[in-house]
């Protein structure tokens, strides 16, 4: 019994140095209960909404306070212009537009009927659903409450509106989302492990005696995984046009460009994650489990990024994902021009920037 408690105290010894292990075992259920339990979530809220309102009468003005007020929407948009609700979507500015027709308020009491219209962003049809779902509702109480007031049966029947995928299927969203998500692990995980290979292998420091600087080394590596991702890109493309039938309303010019982009910054994070580890499981562990879980709950691939904690929401910004799987839904979905997704490249650009610098340099001073 003595020898048995002896190896136990020793297996407790082993697992208390290894602080990865360590971080691992305790680390990992807090953040996974933490991510759980503020980004899983079906609801919809903070949604931005613009309103387009020609009549400014009492009717509509309560209707708006009435939106304004649930906690499922913030007004942020008051537009002036129909032209103008083409481009708040575009620049992502609104989530919903409501638009009132003429005369709202003297439709209402002479004929009983007035006619408004709900807009919404069809490129995730659930999350639209359920926005339109919930507008309706405001709108159906503020009717009862006329009727309650008037007794006259008053009929507002809003007109939903989808745009940019008006059939409602869901490939339209989950196609962008699942391109970050193929992207991410897979260029992350070969860059990682083609190089930590070497380095476990013992044959890292036979290259780096060669008379090649170790930064073209690594970047001779990174070059054939740029060009097999840029081929996974195409075959990714070629499915999701011919056989989901999601087509490329934008610039496919610049689909590509971005979706680079984001390939390099995929690459640098595994040549990252290539200078903190030491074996090929970890550096699996690390680029496959490590980026997954971000990548699904706080890039705005499943649920909204609106509904989660402000902290969350700050912390979503430095996942790459976010950025790429917004400009894809932009440029295949919306069909935007190059302006309207200026701001996802170079967020995504200095990423890429960055991490390339950092890990160069980071893998120089561990190998030298």
């Amino acid at each position: 019994m003595r020898q048995f408690l002896s190896f136990v105290k020793k297996e407790f010894f082993h697992i208390f140095r290894d602080r990865r292990t360590m971080l691992i075992l305790l680390g990992i259920p807090i953040v996974q209960i933490t991510l759980f339990g503020f980004a899983i979530s079906t609801e919809v809220k903070n949604t931005k909404v613009g309103v387009f309102d020609p009549s400014k009468d009492v009717s509509t003005q309560r209707i708006t306070e009435q939106i304004n007020a649930s906690e499922y929407f913030t007004v942020t948009e008051a537009l002036n212009n129909p032209d103008d609700i083409d481009r708040v979507f575009k620049e992502g500015k609104v989530n919903l537009v409501v638009v009132f027709g003429e005369d709202f308020s003297d439709n209402l009491l002479h004929t009983g009927e007035a006619s408004i219209q709900l807009i919404t962003d069809g490129t995730d049809p659930n999350q639209a659903s359920m926005i339109s779902g919930y507008a309706t509702s405001i709108i159906s109480s503020y009717q009862q409450e006329l009727m309650r007031e008037y007794n006259i049966p008053f009929q507002i029947i809003p007109e939903v509106r989808m745009l940019y995928n008006p059939q409602l299927k869901s490939a339209y969203n989950f196609v962008p989302g699942v391109m970050g998500l193929i992207l991410m692990l897979i260029c992350a995980m070969m860059t990682s492990i083609a190089i930590v290979r070497e380095k476990e292998m013992g044959t890292m420091e036979v290259l780096l005696a060669s008379p090649i600087k170790p930064i073209y080394i690594i970047l001779a590596k990174m070059v054939p995984y740029f060009t097999l991702s840029f081929v996974n890109l195409s075959t990714i493309l070629l499915l999701s046009v011919f056989v989901l039938q999601v087509p490329v309303a934008g610039s496919l010019f610049w689909l590509t460009i971005v979706s680079l982009i984001f390939i390099l910054v995929t690459l640098s994070l595994g040549l990252l994650v290539s200078t903190l580890v030491d074996t090929q499981v970890a550096a699996m562990l690390v680029s496959g489990m490590g980026f997954m879980m971000p990548v699904i709950m706080l890039s705005g691939m499943i649920f909204p990024l609106e509904s989660m904690p402000v902290a969350l929401q700050w912390f979503a910004n430095i996942v790459p994902a976010r950025w790429y799987i917004s400009a894809v839904r932009k440029l295949m979905i919306q069909g935007v021009d190059v302006i309207y997704i200026w701001k996802e490249m170079a967020i995504l650009a200095g990423m890429a920037i960055l991490l390339i610098t950092v890990s160069l340099k980071k893998f120089k001073i561990r190998l030298d």
